[in-house]
């Protein structure tokens, strides 16, 4: 572990596995500006307000959780209602806002009236997202007293101090870019996202906000972005609880010029839709090399399914298993814990051809120990900080791949004074 102190709270060091923030150029159509509202007793920013371009198209995923939080809910209503159109977001950390019922839904309305007069939109173009501790009632006249200079401040260069003004425990901040061509026009793709803790997502991940200058209609913006989350932000966990506050946002400015392309299986939009996917997977491996108290990243790939989906299942829950993590954390190429995670994840193995490979030595194969497996070149392989895990359950022919990280003594230091 680095000395270096995070910026998101204090007394925690930078993950070893950070990764540099990219330099983020602006996206035409889009300001954004941080300010301190008070949500945290130290200083640091923790409210982000971004403004869009008027006929901003946005698509949007969200958790499934069955207690989700206000602003989520308020999201899907005024994506519907809008039409997918948007002027703002609206990002506060240090409460989630989640479990609070109406006062919880009253807080965001009173955010969203606000931001709404003063841009001249409609409510339904204003959308909010939060993170933070769960059930605690969103004190929104902290972000109206800074409403009025986040507006001032609004600047097109704003996505370095925007990422890490949405952090919690997160110890860097998290962005990612990407160009495509579109016709005859170069489009920009920005994405910020924070996670650390509590990250399994089932639709996207905790915060995850992307922008576009490609022209792209409501609808076929959602029909690229729902996809393309499932291969990324739905392919990490860092320790399998899921989040009621999980947001992903993508908004299409138009600013690029060209016509507004509304049929999502237009060939012009395939590197596009490449982009995008890079774009996504790229803040996904961010959040699993930032998870809380992560010193390995582990890439878990399963072969030989029946299906997709149940390779998907079982690469889950070889991820998300804490023997396979702590074994991970001790550097311990314990693949016994592997064949327990298949094996207990309900799906169709054949147990005699199961083969298990640490990068490329061989643990396992048909269904037992190999004849060349090497102690000594396991444990070596295991003190590297990415690793490689790949299984064959030997009874079809799909695959799929996750990651994900160990587990670690930091992980309960974290989580066990997560409110102080």
């Amino acid at each position: 572990m680095t000395d270096t102190a995070a910026p998101g709270k204090p007394g925690l060091a930078v993950s070893p596995l950070a990764v540099p923030f990219p330099k983020m150029e602006p996206v035409a159509g889009v300001e954004l500006s941080t300010s301190r509202a008070g949500f945290y007793k130290h200083e640091r920013p923790d409210v982000v307000l971004m403004r869009f371009h008027p006929g901003t198209a946005v698509a949007g995923t969200f958790t499934r959780h069955a207690v989700g939080s206000a602003p989520v809910d308020w999201c899907k209503g005024a994506i519907q209602a809008s039409g997918g159109r948007a002027r703002a977001l609206v990002v506060n950390a240090g409460c989630a806002n989640s479990f609070t019922g109406q006062a919880g839904a009253t807080a965001v309305e009173r955010v969203m009236d606000a931001v709404s007069t003063e841009l001249g939109c409609r409510r339904a173009e204003v959308l909010m997202a939060s993170t933070g501790v769960i059930g605690v009632v969103l004190q929104y006249g902290k972000i109206l007293n800074v409403l009025q200079d986040a507006l001032v401040r609004l600047t097109p260069n704003g996505w370095t101090d925007s990422a890490k003004g949405i952090m919690t425990t997160d110890t860097f901040p998290k962005g990612a870019v990407a160009e495509a061509v579109i016709g005859d026009r170069t489009v920009r793709i920005v994405g910020i996202c924070k996670g650390s803790g509590m990250i399994a997502p089932d639709m996207a991940t905790m915060l995850s906000f992307l922008a576009t200058d490609a022209a792209i209609a409501p609808a076929a913006l959602q029909a690229i972005l729902s996809p393309a989350v499932v291969r990324t932000l739905n392919s990490v966990t860092v320790d399998g609880d899921r989040s009621t506050n999980d947001t992903c946002l993508l908004f299409a400015t138009g600013r690029a010029g060209g016509p507004e392309i509304t049929d999502a299986s237009a060939p012009e939009l395939d590197a596009f839709k490449a982009a995008l996917e890079a774009v996504l997977l790229d803040l996904g491996h961010q959040l699993v090399k930032d998870g809380e108290g992560a010193q390995k990243f582990v890439r878990v790939e399963v072969n030989g399914a029946v299906s997709e989906a149940s390779a998907r299942k079982i690469a889950r829950t070889i991820c998300e298993s804490p023997l396979v993590k702590t074994a991970i954390a001790g550097e311990d190429a314990n693949w016994g814990r592997i064949v327990m995670a298949v094996g207990r994840a309900d799906e169709p193995v054949v147990r005699e051809k199961i083969a298990i490979r640490f990068g490329d030595l061989v643990a396992a194969r048909d269904g037992a120990v190999s004849a060349e497996y090497d102690e000594a070149a396991m444990s070596a392989y295991m003190k590297n900080a990415e690793l490689a895990i790949s299984v064959d359950v030997g009874a079809g022919s799909a695959s799929a791949v996750m990651w994900t990280c160990d587990l670690t003594h930091g992980y309960i230091s974290i989580n066990g004074d997560y409110r102080s």
